[in-house]
Protein backbone atom coordinates (compact mmCIF):
# COMPACT_ATOMS: atom_id res chain seq x y z
CA UNK A 1 0.00 0.00 0.00
CA UNK A 2 0.98 3.75 -0.84
CA UNK A 3 0.37 6.41 1.77
CA UNK A 4 -2.72 7.59 -0.58
CA UNK A 5 -4.63 4.31 0.42
CA UNK A 6 -6.98 4.22 3.10
CA UNK A 7 -5.65 2.63 6.15
CA UNK A 8 -8.03 -0.06 6.26
CA UNK A 9 -8.00 -0.41 2.37
CA UNK A 10 -7.66 -4.43 1.41
CA UNK A 11 -4.68 -5.69 -0.39
CA UNK A 12 -5.00 -6.47 -4.10
CA UNK A 13 -4.53 -9.28 -5.31
CA UNK A 14 -1.21 -8.81 -6.82
CA UNK A 15 -0.59 -7.53 -3.45
CA UNK A 16 -0.99 -11.20 -1.77
CA UNK A 17 1.98 -12.57 -3.51
CA UNK A 18 5.32 -12.97 -1.38
CA UNK A 19 3.55 -11.64 1.96
CA UNK A 20 2.65 -13.38 5.34
CA UNK A 21 -0.99 -12.10 5.64
CA UNK A 22 -4.07 -12.89 8.10
CA UNK A 23 -6.17 -14.85 6.06
CA UNK A 24 -9.39 -13.98 7.86
CA UNK A 25 -8.69 -10.52 7.65
CA UNK A 26 -9.14 -11.03 3.73
CA UNK A 27 -12.53 -10.37 3.48
CA UNK A 28 -15.15 -8.18 5.90
CA UNK A 29 -18.43 -9.50 7.62
CA UNK A 30 -21.55 -7.33 5.64
CA UNK A 31 -25.24 -7.59 7.70
CA UNK A 32 -27.18 -10.21 6.33
CA UNK A 33 -25.14 -11.31 3.49
CA UNK A 34 -22.49 -13.93 2.03
CA UNK A 35 -19.01 -11.99 1.03
CA UNK A 36 -16.25 -13.50 -1.40
CA UNK A 37 -13.03 -12.86 -2.34
CA UNK A 38 -11.11 -15.27 -4.86
CA UNK A 39 -7.36 -15.38 -4.11
CA UNK A 40 -6.41 -17.88 -6.65
CA UNK A 41 -8.88 -18.75 -9.53
CA UNK A 42 -6.62 -21.46 -12.07
CA UNK A 43 -7.94 -24.33 -14.51
CA UNK A 44 -6.20 -26.80 -11.77
CA UNK A 45 -8.71 -24.97 -8.82
CA UNK A 46 -9.62 -22.12 -6.87
CA UNK A 47 -8.96 -20.83 -3.04
CA UNK A 48 -11.49 -18.47 -2.13
CA UNK A 49 -12.11 -16.75 1.67
CA UNK A 50 -16.02 -16.48 2.90
CA UNK A 51 -18.12 -14.80 5.51
CA UNK A 52 -21.02 -15.38 6.49
CA UNK A 53 -23.30 -13.23 8.89
CA UNK A 54 -24.78 -14.98 11.80
CA UNK A 55 -27.98 -17.38 9.70
CA UNK A 56 -26.57 -16.73 6.31
CA UNK A 57 -25.58 -19.98 4.16
CA UNK A 58 -25.18 -21.69 1.02
CA UNK A 59 -28.17 -23.75 -0.17
CA UNK A 60 -27.13 -27.76 -0.89
CA UNK A 61 -25.30 -28.10 -3.95
CA UNK A 62 -22.49 -30.73 -5.50
CA UNK A 63 -19.10 -30.02 -6.68
CA UNK A 64 -17.23 -32.15 -9.01
CA UNK A 65 -14.16 -32.37 -6.83
CA UNK A 66 -13.30 -32.37 -3.09
CA UNK A 67 -13.61 -29.14 -1.39
CA UNK A 68 -11.86 -28.10 2.18
CA UNK A 69 -13.33 -26.14 4.22
CA UNK A 70 -11.14 -24.14 6.67
CA UNK A 71 -12.88 -22.34 9.32
CA UNK A 72 -10.93 -19.37 10.26
CA UNK A 73 -13.88 -17.65 12.92
CA UNK A 74 -16.64 -18.59 14.39
CA UNK A 75 -19.11 -21.63 13.52
CA UNK A 76 -20.62 -23.28 10.85
CA UNK A 77 -22.96 -26.28 10.11
CA UNK A 78 -21.84 -28.11 7.08
CA UNK A 79 -23.52 -30.93 5.92
CA UNK A 80 -22.77 -33.82 3.87
CA UNK A 81 -25.15 -36.32 2.48
CA UNK A 82 -27.77 -34.75 5.26
CA UNK A 83 -25.07 -35.59 8.21
CA UNK A 84 -24.50 -32.24 9.76
CA UNK A 85 -20.84 -31.44 11.30
CA UNK A 86 -20.46 -28.52 13.41
CA UNK A 87 -17.06 -27.21 12.26
CA UNK A 88 -15.15 -24.35 14.90
CA UNK A 89 -12.33 -21.99 14.58
CA UNK A 90 -9.23 -23.33 13.96
CA UNK A 91 -11.06 -26.81 12.13
CA UNK A 92 -11.49 -28.10 8.62
CA UNK A 93 -13.51 -30.20 6.97
CA UNK A 94 -13.48 -31.93 3.69
CA UNK A 95 -16.18 -32.23 1.51
CA UNK A 96 -16.18 -35.08 -0.91
CA UNK A 97 -17.10 -34.69 -4.89
CA UNK A 98 -20.40 -35.56 -5.60
CA UNK A 99 -22.02 -35.45 -2.39
CA UNK A 100 -24.84 -33.19 -1.62
CA UNK A 101 -23.52 -30.58 1.16
CA UNK A 102 -24.97 -26.97 1.95
CA UNK A 103 -23.19 -24.33 4.91
CA UNK A 104 -24.92 -22.52 7.64
CA UNK A 105 -23.64 -20.05 9.92
CA UNK A 106 -24.34 -20.98 13.52
CA UNK A 107 -22.93 -17.71 14.34
CA UNK A 108 -21.18 -15.18 11.84
CA UNK A 109 -18.03 -16.76 10.22
CA UNK A 110 -15.12 -16.72 8.04
CA UNK A 111 -13.78 -19.82 6.15
CA UNK A 112 -11.02 -20.29 3.09
CA UNK A 113 -12.38 -22.71 0.45
CA UNK A 114 -9.98 -24.53 -1.05
CA UNK A 115 -11.00 -26.75 -4.56
CA UNK A 116 -8.29 -28.55 -7.02
CA UNK A 117 -9.83 -30.01 -9.93
CA UNK A 118 -6.90 -32.05 -11.14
Amino acid sequence: MNAMEPKNAKPTLADLRGRALNVAGLVDYQAGAVVSRTLIRKGAGTVTVFSFDAGQGLSEHTAPCDALAMVLEGEAEIRIAGTPHRVKAGEMLIMPAGKPHALQAVRRFKMALVMIRS
